[in-house]
């Protein structure tokens, strides 16, 4: 079943409705992405704690599934995390946890459900990409945080195939409305023989 899904999700058109998929997989999705050796939320939660000013400061974890990077940032120090996903049946399990003050149910056809500048933190662990949320969320992800916030998300390597993703990087960086303060390659599912970059910002 792992490949299933797995082969599911990384089919799924970007920007598609995989509310159905993550719903049906919910209950293996920990243990699928463990077989294959999950390691992007902790190389992210740790590239983010680097930075961070204070880690006791509000962090939202957009997407956060299941809440296996609600434990990476636990782990990696931070104490106030808050978790949105769009999938009601992976916020529950991310609920039982008992990581996150809060956990918030989104709705992919409208905007973030957040106040701007509430949170001077917010990360997308595997979020944006082939697959998964559009590019467009990126935007609007950056926009939520304050001057001087930090924006810590990923790309696998399937999403790395189409340059539109690291493009909108550059939009960011180019004109110093943001600053690059991190970018490494790594493993992200090494079962799988997959990759992925972590990158923070800070919007400026």
């Amino acid at each position: 079943m792992t490949d299933t899904f797995l082969n599911q999700a990384y089919s799924l058109s970007e920007g598609g409705d995989s509310r159905k998929l993550y719903a049906e997989w919910a209950e293996s999705y920990e243990a699928d992405l463990a077989t294959n050796g999950y390691a992007t939320p902790l190389r992210l939660a740790r590239a983010l704690a680097r930075f961070a000013p204070d880690p006791a400061h509000p962090l939202l974890d957009y997407g956060c599934g299941t809440g296996l990077s609600g434990v990476a940032f636990e782990k990696a120090g931070f104490s106030t995390v808050d978790g949105i996903d769009v999938s009601p049946e992976m916020l529950d399990i991310a609920k039982a946890k008992e990581t996150y003050r809060s956990t918030i149910l989104a709705d992919p056809d409208a905007p973030p459900p957040v106040t701007a500048e509430h949170y001077p933190m917010i990360a997308a662990v595997g979020v944006i990409g082939a697959g998964a949320a559009p590019l467009p969320l990126f935007d609007e992800l950056m926009h939520l945080l304050p001057k001087g916030g930090l924006f810590a998300f990923s790309f696998n390597d399937h999403t790395l195939e189409h340059p539109e993703f690291e493009g909108k990087v550059n939009e960011w960086v180019d004109p110093a409305a943001a600053r690059l303060l991190f970018r490494e390659h790594g493993p992200h599912l090494p079962g799988k023989d997959l990759g992925a970059i972590v990158y923070v910002l800070e919007r400026l």
